[in-house]
């Protein structure tokens, strides 16, 4: 694997799961711009008094950051009742990453999410495309992860960069995965992240020598960004024992289809 330096400037600050990658033209994909108030309403995929969850698209960055302007909290109110706040993030997903993503409705919601995903409660499934084939069916990758950071120098780069590498000294990250099918060298897998370190799934395929399909940073090469094969599949959680459980599953995106069914996938 090959790091790639990431501007600091055309990234989310938050330190949760979740950057976002440079602000380039996402060729093919959603652009928020297209994202209408009836097309965000259709991506609903379960609501109640406290939360939706959403298939955020591919190429939508969920918040601004740097030059980013368009983004999924521009178009939010479109959720809110007449008087009512809009819903807020509860986590985050890269701007690439299409698929499951929460939001809260209420302050309590909102702190209720933030203690589940910090303790794990929070069951998360994603589906990717690898270039290559992990030697094992399934496994665990525990391999903790280091942000590190370049800082701008007067002589050099005009802004501060980072990127994520595998360190020993680096935060805890622990993602299980399985191969569901293999095809042209490429498999297609389910990654159940134990925890939440930024860019963790895409680092730790390319750790296991599979890097994601489309991957622009941690390949074996720089690709331009805008057609990662990674999906936030299925979310499931449970508010408190007096709320029954949520669960929501996102469909595939187009740019995901052909290669999911080179590797095996039967559709929907």
């Amino acid at each position: 694997m090959v790091p790639v330096m990431i501007p600091d400037s055309l990234t989310s600050n938050s330190p949760t799961e979740g950057r976002t990658a440079p602000d380039q033209p996402t060729a093919g994909l959603l652009t928020a711009g297209l994202l209408t108030a009836d097309r965000l309403r259709a991506r609903v995929l379960h609501r109640d008094a406290l939360c939706f969850v959403i298939d955020k698209p591919a190429g939508l960055a969920v918040h601004k950051a740097g030059r980013i302007t368009d983004h999924l909290e521009l178009y939010l109110p479109h959720l809110a009742e007449p008087g009512e706040e809009p819903p807020k993030l509860a986590h985050r997903l890269d701007r690439d990453t299409a698929g499951c993503l929460v939001l809260g409705r209420t302050p309590w919601a909102l702190k209720r999410f933030g203690q589940m995903f910090a303790a794990g409660h929070v069951g998360k499934t994603y589906w990717a495309v690898a270039d290559g084939i992990p030697e094992s069916d399934s496994g665990v990758i525990d391999l903790p992860l280091l942000k590190k950071i370049e800082p701008k120098s007067p002589l050099g780069a005009a802004r501060s960069s980072w990127t994520i590498l595998p360190d020993p000294a680096g935060q805890p990250a622990v993602t299980e995965y399985r191969v569901l099918g293999t095809g042209n060298g490429r498999s297609w897998l389910e990654l159940r992240p134990r925890t939440g370190r930024t860019h963790q799934i895409r680092v730790h395929c390319a750790a296991i020598g599979c890097p994601l399909l489309g991957e622009p940073f941690y390949g074996p090469e720089r690709r331009p960004p805008g057609n990662l094969h990674l999906l936030s599949r299925s979310i499931a959680f449970r508010m408190a024992f007096e709320y029954a459980p949520v669960s929501a599953v996102a469909p595939v995106p187009d740019h995901m289809r052909d290669a999911l069914s080179a590797c095996g996938w039967q559709g929907e």
